[in-house]
């Protein structure tokens, strides 16, 4: 493993995209613990664009029009269903919620299918990985399996900074009711912004 390979991950990361922004609204939210969980359902979005790299199943998404666009319009739906979702919400947020269960089956598939939907992660992996894995390589699949996970262990560190940070910011805000209707629109048109971004994304 190179340091080339750290830190073009810690770039791409650390760029604020669809995860990162789900990770802090539900630090923001629901506190530090749903912000993990967050976290940790946004790493495991990553598997399947990792599997889907090493097996060659990327070149699918990359050759095939259809199949690109078809997945791309599922993860724009479904960032604008965020969108709206967050838009509407107008349930009160306690201080003390991180003594309240957080649902971690519903916040992990979010994550999930926040990444899961973006075909531009498959065809990131199918064009980055390869570029740190020698041709010659005894093991080359081995050493992409294991490039990807610290991959992986990156996004969920990076993630769960973001969220934690969020956490710990949030007696600052939920006591203000306009606060948190302004951060509520503030996420909202984050995503329609990023589902924008990602319906005007072309295969590379």
């Amino acid at each position: 493993m190179t340091v080339a390979f750290l830190l073009t991950t810690l770039v791409v990361v650390a760029t604020p995209g669809t995860g990162a922004v789900y990770t802090i609204g539900a630090g923001l939210a629901r506190g530090r613990r749903a912000s993990l969980i967050a976290a940790f359902g946004c790493t495991l979005g990553v598997v399947p664009h990792m599997v889907a790299a090493i097996m060659g199943l990327a070149a699918l998404l990359h050759a095939s029009a259809l199949a690109f666009e078809v997945v791309k319009w599922l993860g724009v739906a479904y960032l604008l269903l965020l969108a709206w979702q967050t838009v509407r919400d107008r349930s009160a947020i306690e201080v003390d919620a991180d003594g309240t269960p957080v649902s971690f089956w519903r916040v992990t598939g979010t994550a999930v299918l926040i990444n899961l939907l973006n075909p531009k992660l498959t065809i990131f992996f199918f064009a980055f990985l390869p570029q740190f894995v020698p041709a010659t390589a005894a093991n080359a699949t081995l050493t992409m399996i294991w490039l990807s996970l610290v991959f992986m262990a990156v996004t969920f560190v990076v993630f769960a900074v973001y969220g934690v940070f969020a956490a710990t910011m949030r007696r600052q805000v939920i006591g203000r009711p306009r606060v948190m209707a302004w951060l509520r629109r503030t996420f909202a048109a984050t995503y329609v912004l990023l589902a924008g971004r990602l319906a005007l994304e072309a295969r590379s």
